[in-house]
């Protein structure tokens, strides 16, 4: 079987703050904004350097339920997990953009690691992977 993850979805408050914030402050790329009704849009963004890698579809919470969840999609526990060439350059980055850390770069048996949070809450580690 060969199967891949190609796409996950993070609910948001507001389209167009979201963009904002993922391509601002963390460089990612919009991909794509296409509008399928009124009040619906198609967007999805990806970091730069992924090509190819798996997308985040931002999806606009549409009920009360979906609307609780933002920010805190998997009940307080890291979401996501972002690897990087240099974690003390993209530290420093996203800090002089208003990016709220959760401590500080601290080594672990896998690399450089520090938490961070998104414009909702959600927790995000930002990892330098040792180089083997």
């Amino acid at each position: 079987m060969n199967q891949q993850l190609i796409q996950i979805s993070v609910l948001v408050r507001d389209y167009d703050e979201a963009i904002v914030f993922y391509t601002q402050k963390l460089g990612f790329v919009l991909l794509e904004d296409t509008p399928l009704s009124e009040t619906k849009r198609w967007v999805r963004i990806q970091p730069d350097g992924n090509q190819g890698g798996c997308t985040i579809l931002l999806a606009k919470a549409v009920n009360a339920e979906q609307i609780l969840a933002i920010g805190n999609q998997t009940g307080g526990r890291v979401f996501l997990f972002l690897h990087t060439d240099n974690i003390d350059r993209d530290y420093i980055n996203y800090k002089s953009k208003g990016v709220e850390f959760i401590g500080e770069p601290r080594s672990e048996n896998y690399g450089k690691v520090v938490v961070f949070r998104d414009i909702y809450g959600n927790l995000w580690d930002l990892i330098e992977p040792i180089k083997e």
